[in-house]
């Protein structure tokens, strides 16, 4: 029997996905994917503070359809949940990024390319038939940065994702503790553990040499090269001149990922982006940055509907995707849940991710009372009272529903 076809009875949820991809990847590539920045507070905030958030139903309204569709950027998308941007997917699966993405297009949904992918943006353009975005980095090298835009516009990806919380690589302590740096150093553990995951290692074995294909040159070629030269690349002084300037030469779709502060997300609209994805990289960049979820009400608030807002970090639940909309998304990218699918079983695994997804929010639209994505709002849910950050409007309309709880509490105390 293969890993896809016990795929249904065994992962109910993502974190039973996690928990196969942990044991069928070395060790070191798992903490890869799955490890945040320094003492992992914010990526563990990003999850905490989803479930922080609780609903209020009304399931009198009556549900008998219950449609998740959603139009982005003139794109009729049949789920909220979107891929986002991975770096070095080829490790977990051969050729990751091309079987993520032909599971995304069979979803109805978005793929978005990382810059740093083991294919090449033409490889995956030319295997794939859906929508597809591209991430970009606005390097040093700024001829860099216009290849990759030209190349994306060339390949047919409809939009480009500008991720600008990557000024310096966040310390990544797993990493360093698993000896997964340049160069790698690696102990008898280590050694002991990849020999111990005899699936992974042959399919590695017969998968093309993994490298950042992207950033494949006459001098460069070899992983271990490109990613010591990586770091040399990234520019600490980007500013919204840059943004300007990739703005002239790109003239699709636009998105800022990276955008955790409102003043920002105001901006952007003013400087003529066309979406902001708040995201705090998936906590591994700054640590103790705001988790995703609690930042983004304020960035909605801003942002008044000008321009789409989507958000990643922390989604891992249809009930998790739901609650972001409830607080002004449009849609949800997904990363870790999907490289662990993609660990486990390749494009099956990555289905089986996003499927996860579908019904479960599903399940939530028909118990709480509402029959689509359009009828979720902010009345939906109820925000934890030690909540601060919120626009003023925001805090007068969380402190009448509390009080609200609050009066109905002291007459069940009372009686």
């Amino acid at each position: 029997m293969s890993a896809a076809t016990r795929l249904p009875e065994r992962a109910y949820n993502i974190a039973t996905l996690r928990r196969m991809a942990a044991r069928r990847l070395p060790r070191m590539v798992f903490d890869f994917v799955d490890g945040g920045a320094e003492d992992e507070r914010t990526l563990q905030r990003n999850e905490q503070d989803f479930a922080a958030l609780e609903f209020l139903p009304q399931p009198l309204n009556g549900t008998a359809t219950r449609d998740q569709s959603i139009e982005l950027f003139g794109t009729r998308l049949k789920l909220p949940v979107l891929i986002g941007p991975t770096g070095l997917a080829g490790l977990l699966w051969p050729r990751g990024e091309i079987e993520a993405a032909r599971a995304a297009a069979r979803a109805g949904t978005i793929y978005t390319m990382s810059h740093g992918s083991t294919v090449s943006i033409e490889d995956l353009a030319n295997q794939v038939v859906g929508p597809k975005w591209f991430q970009v980095f606005l390097y040093k090298d700024r001829g860099l940065t216009q290849s990759f835009t030209e190349r994306a516009r060339a390949a047919g990806y409809q939009a480009l994702v500008l991720t600008i919380d990557n000024q310096i690589l966040g310390q990544r302590e797993r990493d360093l503790a698993n000896g997964f740096t340049i160069p790698p150093r690696f102990g008898l553990r280590t050694s002991a553990n990849l020999l111990r995951r005899a699936g992974w290692l042959m399919a590695m074995s017969r998968a093309p040499r993994v490298t950042m294909a992207n950033y494949v040159t006459d001098q460069r070629r070899d992983l271990l090269a490109l990613a010591k030269h990586m770091p040399e690349l990234l520019d600490p002084t980007l500013n919204w001149r840059d943004v300007d300037w990739l703005r002239s030469i790109w003239a699709g779709p636009l998105l800022l990922k990276g955008v955790l502060h409102p003043e920002e997300a105001a901006l952007a609209v003013e400087h003529g982006i066309d979406g902001v994805i708040v995201s705090n990289h998936g906590g591994r960049q700054l640590e103790s940055a705001i988790s995703a979820i609690r930042a983004l009400p304020a960035v909605a608030a801003a942002v008044a509907g000008r321009i789409p807002v989507l958000i990643d970090g922390g989604i891992r639940r249809g009930g998790d995707v739901v609650k972001a909309l409830a607080l002004g998304a449009t849609a949800c990218l997904i990363g870790r849940p999907h490289l662990w699918g993609l660990a486990v079983a390749g494009e099956a695994g990555v289905a089986h991710a996003l499927e996860i997804f579908r019904a479960d929010i599903d399940r939530v639209l028909a118990l709480g009372g509402w029959d689509g994505l359009a009828a979720i709002d902010r009345q939906a849910v109820l925000l934890p009272g030690h909540w601060t950050g919120l626009h003023p409007h925001e805090r007068q309309r969380e402190a009448g529903s509390l009080r609200m709880f609050a009066k109905t509490d002291a007459r069940l105390g009372s009686a």
